[in-house]
């Protein structure tokens, strides 16, 4: 089979990638070893997350880098024997959070993050999926006086973004979510962004838009990727697949296509990990629930109440540790009654993140036809359509609705 461009992946970011094209004159074949949105896209808070305007950086206080390394916090934790494997690419995260740093990745991050809502409508109207998302934002929880004060100061300071906010002190947090605990003292309630109540559901919906529309999704092995007579090859279920262009969305497992290619791109995994629930009866959770404390969302969800956790480091084929979720978990049902546990096990997944905190995409850089877009970190679900855009434009020859050059691979050469 012989198509125009193949699209390495199936998640949020692949498959949006692979749509843009298609709507700009390509065919494309989508490849997958799995189902589409079987992966990081299946699991994650389901936040399209307009208001993250500034990158989620790593702790510059020493009081807080203190606690860290206790190693008994719910929204950080790591394992001992990956630490010294990770530490050098956590240094370059830790310098690049520094605050001009830090301000730069929040320039480059913004023309994607304002656009982030508008890609995902077009593509939830033209699939049909609008059931799947509401438009009534999330909220940030404090249990702590001293934490939401700073927490309303940090909002405020963010008024050059023009994002849409309310403060709620305890009385109209407990009005908005009647189901929520004493320990809970106020909120900020983030109006921008929308909730999405099945993400895998909403992945599985774009891909067959994209077969409606004549793409074809097929199984196939990513690292067979090869080049034959000038073009890129991919071994598949049906055969071999080539094409003049090839894109690696494939999220955590790009390393295992791009470095054997030559690549020497920093990509760490942030493993993090989901459990669904029943509420106790009569309890109703209307919104998400962000505790930025402890490091966990709660999140309504077609197959019960999500509780995402926060940041795991560790080897990505490392079995799954439920230390971190047990600790969520229990600060989660002093916020919200909890009932029992609806999965018989954890769900694990992978964030792919890059220590400058923006993505890769655009050309490859040392060979002709190779593409990526990949290292979306906790926003791939978020900027998954956009950066589809940006990287279909740049493709087809179009003028990109932003400069990419942030987002280049040859940063890290």
């Amino acid at each position: 089979m012989h198509c125009h461009t193949i699209v390495l992946g199936a998640g949020i970011v692949g498959v949006s990638t692979a749509l843009h094209l298609q709507a700009r004159g390509r065919k494309v074949i989508l490849i997958d070893r799995d189902e589409p949105g079987s992966g990081t896209s299946h699991g994650n808070a389901g936040l399209i997350e307009r208001s993250s305007v500034i990158p989620y950086a790593f702790p510059r206080e020493l009081s807080k880098l203190l606690r860290y390394g206790l190693n008994q916090r719910s929204d950080v934790r790591y394992s001992w024997q990956y630490l010294p494997k990770s530490a050098p690419w956590l240094f370059k995260y830790w310098q690049n959070s520094a605050p001009a740093p830090l301000a730069n990745a929040t320039r480059a991050m913004l023309p994607l993050v304002e656009r982030c809502v508008e890609e995902h409508d077009a593509l939830i109207e033209a699939a049909e999926l609008g059931s799947l998302v509401r438009a009534s934002g999330w909220i940030e929880v404090y249990r702590n006086a001293e934490g939401f004060k700073q927490a309303v100061a940090d909002a405020h300071a963010l008024a050059p973004y023009g994002l849409k906010y309310e403060v709620l002190d305890r009385q109209q947090l407990h009005a908005r979510e009647t189901a929520l605990g004493s320990d809970a003292v106020g909120g900020i309630h983030w109006l921008d962004p929308k909730t999405v109540s099945n993400p895998g559901g909403l992945t599985r919906g774009y891909a067959a838009l994209f077969v409606k529309r004549g793409g074809q999704f097929i199984h196939g092995d990513a690292r067979s990727l090869r080049q034959v007579a000038g073009d890129w090859q991919v071994d598949t279920r049906q055969g071999p697949v080539t094409a003049p262009d090839v894109v690696i969305a494939l999220g955590p497992q790009a390393g295992e296509v791009f470095r054997p290619l030559g690549y020497r791109i920093p990509l760490e995994i942030k493993r993090g990990y989901h459990m669904h629930y029943q509420a106790q009866a009569g309890a109703e959770l209307k919104h998400s629930l962000c505790d930025v404390e402890a490091g966990f969302v709660l999140a309504p969800m077609a197959q019960g109440i999500r509780l995402t956790t926060g940041i795991e480091f560790a080897a990505s084929g490392d079995p799954a540790n439920e230390i971190q979720l047990k600790r969520c978990e229990a600060v989660a049902r002093k916020l919200f009654p909890l009932g029992p546990r609806i999965d018989p096990e954890p769900w694990l997944g992978r964030r792919p993140c890059l220590p400058d905190m923006r993505p890769v995409i655009g050309p490859a850089g040392q060979h002709k036809g190779l593409w990526f877009n990949f290292g979306h970190a906790h926003h791939g679900l978020t900027l998954g359509p956009v950066s589809g855009r940006l990287l279909a434009e740049m493709m087809t020859g179009a003028t990109p609705f932003t400069d990419p050059a942030p987002y280049s691979a040859d940063r890290f050469n």
